[in-house]
């Protein structure tokens, strides 16, 4: 329903894209099914021991329909929770080995060495049929919380929305520009921006 070439999603877990020819939406995973399946039985017995220790968290709307992570709601359908709880929901994924990062809603937890830049890249290059790292310069990522660092990290020209400055004091990499607005207002600010500029370079 979106005008894009490709959806990366769950920190780097998979790839969605619309075949034209096909008529149908088709995936990428980093992991095989057999894999996922595993992965997703320890990742429920982390779940039984967040939401038992940690109060107010809660699991994330959409858990039902996602692949390969655990998304703890710490601020989207639950009155926020203070940083500390935030980081309790932290060490408990760390302490069962899992990757975990932080986003402006959801705490997201997975099993893999995976995140967005691995998967980015190999869309580039499956699809595009790209070297990312030679074509870099020629994009602009724009992102929103502290799981987008390697992308701020990676990309040279880079965005954020307002909200990210909510995780400043906690993150190593920020982009270079954060808008005025956040979430879809900051974006539109971004995109209205380059238009703007590629306009006057005409």
């Amino acid at each position: 329903m979106w005008p894009v070439d490709g959806v990366v999603g769950e920190n780097g877990a998979f790839y969605f894209w619309y075949d034209q020819n096909q008529g149908r939406l088709l995936n990428r995973y980093m992991d095989s099914e057999e894999v996922r399946r595993e992965k997703r039985q320890r990742l429920d017995t982390i779940k039984e021991e967040i939401l038992a220790s940690v109060p107010g968290a809660a699991l994330a709307g959409d858990q039902s329909f996602r692949e390969a992570d655990l998304a703890i709601d710490y601020a989207e359908d639950v009155p926020a929770l203070e940083w500390d709880l935030v980081e309790k929901i932290c060490d408990v994924f760390k302490k069962h080995g899992a990757q975990c990062k932080v986003s402006s809603i959801h705490v997201n937890g997975w099993f893999g060495d995976y995140d967005k830049l691995k998967m980015t890249q190999i869309f580039a290059r499956e699809r595009w049929g790209i070297d990312l790292e030679e074509k870099k310069d020629r994009f602009l990522f724009c992102g929103d919380s502290p799981n987008d660092e390697p992308m701020f990290r990676y990309f040279p020209y880079a965005a954020g929305v307002r909200n990210l400055l909510l995780f400043s004091d906690r993150m190593e990499y920020m982009p270079p520009f954060v808008a005025d607005h956040d979430g879809g207002q900051g974006f539109a600010q971004i995109a209205g921006t380059i238009l703007a500029l590629r306009a006057g370079n005409k």
